[in-house]
């Protein structure tokens, strides 16, 4: 914008409740640039409000007409405040950003000479709203904004990083209580693991430059505090205290801006002797630290793992490929609990066909001990397991200590309320990473999601509105998540079947497959997975994908699709991209839509393998149909009591078939599209109750004759 007046004239719009946005654009707006409220005069013979604000070296005078009659005195400031925030922010040098509109710029030019605003009552009679801009003589003094962020391991620096860039001039200060800063804890089973060796990798940026506070001093011109714990904050003073732990020594440091990055602690059990040198998490780079002489050392023949997660597991595969023989224990009934119980029981048989052993239903009742060290853990049902190293991976507990003594609210979940903008219950203090709840983008409900992933993106939200105050949000969650056990890779996106019904949507269809991730002359590799829409409006709700082929690309495709509130109908003829080293010609997304699409049009009638495993265990009186070939089935074979006719021979052999129409048949084949295929050909000769094992032998998690 050339440096002369200019005029703006704006039309707002109304919000969805049939009122005007509120006035408190305009308060953040002058908070966070420094702009001083020099006049705000409503004039109630104009229903009308006319605002005068000095920002800087610029002066903005401002007036709008009341909408109407019903609105109180607020309204008109309101309408005014709202879109001088946002189209100010836009127009004026040196603001920039602002670009979540609500209205549009109708008319902008250059109009009065310098030091001569139009007047209200001229200015009324030509615009419903309207901005003129000009010089002040004297320039207003500024002081650097300050930023304080507690919490150095990654939502922390992310925020931290993010305000530098867009603030060159703010003071930032990092605090954290360990020695090392921005870990890449994700990362600590494969360093455990041997995955590679060197510590380092774990705290570099990609450029192989360690992240300590000499980098992010000169880099970043970032004060990193290491060892360093903040005990206070005071939100009258806008102070927040700290300690050096090494010396004890205390400071109090001032902020304009604070963010809470203060992690989650591991949730550990009640269970005596959990002080025993052996028993540990893997949460701290110390921990990790700790695992991975165990792995060198070479001197520990069994572990055990407490918990069945995405961590328990991924620590399991570590210890197991160092050769310490490994138990997990999980004390619900099924691991994985974001998994649907049909394919996590897939996920525990290839665990197990790797040579941990996993215990489910059970917990920990005592950690045993010898002379200090642990000996081995003793169950909830009195079995005790000898070992020397027991890992607790029950999950964690967001560390909001700080934040309650400071009275910043505090979600149902159990986590530090935020909005969409990352702000708490303090506009001037946010919070971001594991200490917070996370709003599900399908549910609405409030939840705790520790993932680095989802850290990082809120500590960029976080960072840029701490210079520039609602400018980016952070809107929610579609709870993605994947992870690596042994030779499968587990996959999940949006709500499981149960995990559905939990939140309140009683009408939905699910959808198995099984098949290849890109064609077998290219080396295909099998991946099953599981699909939930909502009947009535076919909006995907969630996935789940296992198996060694290509799940992540999968999951990623559903999880954006859920993000879109796509619906099966939208993503049957999805364009993805196709070429054999990388994909089927209809991939494996787009067969789950094809599957669900005639579930939901009734083409198909579908079973779990569990609901079949449930009418073989019952002996219900139905017909069960194996549709592979003889050599298929002398290879394999479930021993369920089927009946082999191979579908290329079925339609000469329907006489083979119960007679009764109304009777139950069942039918299957390697993944179920023959026996799709062959329901379609009993439907069409008279049979009414025909039905597909979804995923066919190879989604059969149970034991098989062959």
């Amino acid at each position: 914008m050339a440096q002369g007046d200019l005029r703006l004239v704006y039309q707002p719009q109304v919000d969805r409740n049939g009122d005007w946005f509120g006035c408190e654009a305009l308060l953040r707006w002058v908070r966070r640039n420094g702009a001083v409220l020099t006049t705000a005069r409503f004039l109630p013979h104009a229903k009308a409000t006319h605002l005068t604000l000095a920002i800087g070296d610029w002066v903005v005078e401002t007036a709008s007409d009341c909408p109407s009659e019903r609105h109180e005195r607020h309204s008109g400031l309101t309408q005014v405040t709202d879109a001088f925030a946002r189209v100010a922010d836009a127009q004026l040098p040196p603001f920039r950003g602002g670009t979540d509109w609500t209205g549009k710029v109708v008319a902008a030019g250059p109009v009065l000479a310098p030091g001569k605003p139009m007047t209200w009552e001229s200015h009324r009679r030509s615009y419903p709203l309207g901005f003129v801009v000009h010089r002040r003589e004297v320039s207003m003094s500024s002081q650097p904004l300050r930023i304080v962020v507690i919490g150095g391991s990654a939502a922390g620096p992310k925020a931290a990083a993010k305000a530098r860039r867009m603030d060159e001039l703010a003071e930032i200060t990092l605090i954290q209580r360990e020695p090392d800063l921005s870990m890449a804890s994700c990362g600590f089973p494969y360093y455990v693991g041997g995955t590679f060796d060197d510590r380092n990798l774990l705290v570099c940026t990609p450029a192989g430059i360690v992240r300590d506070p000499g980098f992010y001093g000169k880099a970043k011109r970032i004060n990193a505090l290491v060892q360093t714990e903040a005990f206070h904050i005071d939100r009258v003073a806008k102070t927040v205290t700290y300690e050096h732990l090494p010396s004890g020594e205390r400071h109090t440091l001032p902020y304009d801006r604070l963010v809470i990055a203060t992690g989650a602690t591991p949730v550990c059990p009640s269970a005596p002797g959990f002080e025993l040198e052996g028993v540990t998490t893997l949460h701290s780079m110390a921990d990790a630290d700790a695992l991975r002489a165990v792995r060198d050392q070479k001197k520990t023949a069994k572990a055990v793992v407490v918990g069945g997660g995405l961590i328990g597991f991924e620590v399991c595969e570590a210890l197991r490929l160092a050769g310490i023989d490994t138990t997990v224990i999980e004390k619900t009934q099924q691991i994985l609990p974001f998994l649907d119980p049909d394919l996590a029981k897939l996920v525990e048989k290839h665990i197990r066909a790797h040579g941990p052993d996993i215990i489910v239903g059970n917990g920990v009742a005592e950690f045993l001990g010898r002379d200090g060290r642990l000996a081995g853990v003793k169950l909830d049902n009195g079995t005790e397991l000898p070992c020397e190293v027991a890992v607790v991976a029950v999950g964690v507990r967001p560390n909001v200590a700080l934040a309650q003594a400071a009275r910043i609210e505090i979600g149902e979940a159990g986590g530090i309320r935020v909005n969409e903008y990352m702000q708490t219950s303090d506009p001037d203090i946010y919070a971001v990473g594991d200490c917070v709840e996370c709003t599900s983008l399908i549910s609405g409900h409030k939840f705790r999601a520790p993932y680095g992933d989802l850290a990082n993106l809120q500590g960029r939200v976080a960072g840029q509105n701490l210079v520039r105050e609602g400018s980016a949000r952070f809107p929610g969650i579609t709870h993605t998540g994947i992870c690596k056990i042994f030779d499968y890779t587990v996959g999940f996106t949006g709500l499981s079947e149960q995990q559905a019904r939990e939140a309140g949507f009683d009408d939905i269809e699910t959808a198995t497959i099984a098949g290849l991730d890109i064609p077998v002359f290219m080396g295909g590799k099998l991946l099953i997975s599981k699909l939930v829409a909502d009947r009535k409006s076919g909006r995907i709700l969630g996935f789940q994908c296992i198996g060694p082929g290509d799940v992540s690309k999968r999951v990623a495709v559903v999880a954006t699709a859920i993000r879109g509130s796509l619906t099966v109908g939208d993503m049957v003829n999805a364009d993805l991209p196709y070429a054999p080293p990388y994909s089927l010609a209809v991939d494996h997304v787009i067969v789950s839509a094809h599957v669900m699409e005639n579930k939901l049009a009734g083409r198909m009638q579908g079973l779990s393998v569990s609901e079949v495993r449930r009418r073989v265990d019952s002996r219900a009186e139905c017909f069960i149909l194996d549709t592979r070939s003889p050599a298929e089935f002398e290879e394999m074979r479930l021993g369920i009591g089927e009946t082999l006719i191979p579908l290329g021979a079925l339609r000469d052999r329907l006489n083979e078939l119960p007679p009764e129409k109304d009777k139950e048949i069942i039918l299957y084949c390697k993944i179920s599209l023959r026996g799709y295929e062959a329901a379609a050909i009993l439907s069409a000769h008279g049979w009414r109750n025909v039905k597909v094992m979804e995923g066919g032998i190879m989604a059969w998690p149970y034991p098989r004759e062959k």
